[in-house]
């Protein structure tokens, strides 16, 4: 018998605006979309200053919005520099200051949270494109600590099942036990991080194979066999086996952020970080392509790596959160019964997120050189966040990307992890 942890995240209830004391705001760089009871109530103001600039920014919207949740029905328009008309000199929002919490849109009462109900259960998770909420989830050592599972007044629930007798036959009926699985093997430090990716890469693509052949019945066997591949090491071997390839790891990377920060207006924020990137690889210097390896692996040896052993906690509650925030490894498939899981996929772009950020990291930390430090993580992790993870082509695009590279699979991942 084993017994499966409702593994959910309870940080969600601790996250507290900071309003004007925030470093970015959730009001530049991105659509506000409107849910229809909002839009209705924004287009039903009394005349007035506040109600014209509702006429001259609310948009309807003829047909569904690309990335909207279902429901949304219009957004508003955002000025020339992107940002929303309704922000004031102050960081504030004019719409609540004059009408009131409640008067707020979906989307921006609840920002950075998301909210699943899975199971009858709300399942609240955070987005790091908020620099207090990528604070409250980077930082925290102990940010899974068993007593505070569940919620804070409510403990985490558990069920016992028999891993040696088949199960159900689809994988959305073993979802608890693949989020446990997955999230103890991101704590598993007995491996390296990369090697923990790797493995979960793995357990994905098994995960694919169990469903294409309509095995899905025999998935107790598949988590109870690969656990204790994974408890005895079994398969290190042929993950070392797999070297690390630097110039394609570099390429990649400014590849992939060239996918998005190409047809984006200019932040600051984006700047600073791609300008560190840039320095620390010595692009800036007009350094060839060999030589930009070369500062890239110094600095993933001497800066990056020496600080991530010391913090080990930041990149796992970074996988984690991503683990939480992507509903892993059945996405939205989780929801759609007529959907088919795709576990290797969203493995796929759990991994993009994670060695785009990672090789952002690295340039940043060869440029600050033994300055490197959390104040950089933050940064460098909120802005990369808000700036690829809120594009809705993004994903898609970087995956086609690593298909037209025929690196869409187990060891074209494994190049773009390792170092």
């Amino acid at each position: 018998m084993r017994t499966t942890t409702l593994v959910r995240p309870s940080y969600a209830e601790k996250f507290r605006c900071v309003g004007p004391e925030c470093l970015d705001s959730c009001c530049v760089g991105w659509r506000v979309d409107l849910d229809q009871a909002t839009y209705a109530k924004y287009r039903a103001l009394p005349p007035g200053p506040l109600r014209a600039k509702m006429d001259a920014h609310l948009i309807a919207a003829s047909t569904p919005l690309p990335g909207a949740k279902p429901g949304a029905c219009g957004h508003i328009r955002a000025d020339d520099s992107g940002r929303c008309p309704f922000h004031t000199a102050e960081q504030l929002c004019q719409i609540q200051i004059e009408l009131g919490p409640e008067a707020l849109s979906e989307t921006c009462a609840t920002f950075p949270r998301t909210t699943f109900l899975i199971d009858k259960l709300a399942d609240r998770t955070l987005t790091l494109s908020c620099p207090e909420a990528a604070r409250l989830v980077l930082l925290d050592p102990n940010l899974l600590d068993p007593n505070r599972l569940g919620s804070e007044t409510e403990p985490a629930p558990s069920f016992s099942w028999d891993d040696e007798a088949e199960g159900p036959a689809s994988l959305r009926a073993h979802f608890w036990a693949l989020r446990e699985f997955s999230v103890e093997l991101m704590r598993n430090r007995k491996y390296p991080l990369w090697q923990r990716l790797f493995l979960l890469g793995s357990f994905a693509r098994r995960l694919d194979a169990l469903v294409d052949e309509d095995r899905v019945s025999s998935f107790p066997a598949l988590l109870r066999q690969f656990s204790a591949a994974v408890a005895s090491g079994a398969l290190r071997g042929s993950i070392e086996s797999i070297p690390a390839d630097v110039p394609l790891q570099l390429e990649m990377v400014m590849e992939l952020v060239k996918l998005r920060a190409g047809s984006l207006t200019a932040n600051d924020r984006l700047e600073q970080t791609l300008s560190a990137f840039t320095k620390g690889i010595g692009a800036d210097a007009g350094l060839d392509r060999d030589a930009q390896c070369d500062r890239y692996a110094d600095a993933y040896k001497r800066f990056y790596r020496p600080f991530f052993l010391r913090h080990p906690y930041i990149l796992e509650n970074l996988l984690i959160n991503s683990i939480f925030r992507r509903l892993f490894p059945l996405g939205p498939s989780l929801f759609d019964a007529a959907a088919r899981p795709q576990p290797g996929r969203e493995f796929t772009l759990l991994a993009v997120e994670f060695s785009l950020i990672k090789g952002l990291l690295i340039g940043v930390a060869g440029a600050n050189r033994n300055g490197f430090s959390t104040a950089h993580v933050l940064h460098t992790v909120q802005t990369a966040t808000k700036t690829f993870e809120h594009s809705t082509g993004f994903l898609p695009r970087a995956q086609r990307l690593l298909a037209d590279r025929c690196l869409d699979n187990a060891r074209g991942v494994t190049l773009l992890i390792r170092n």
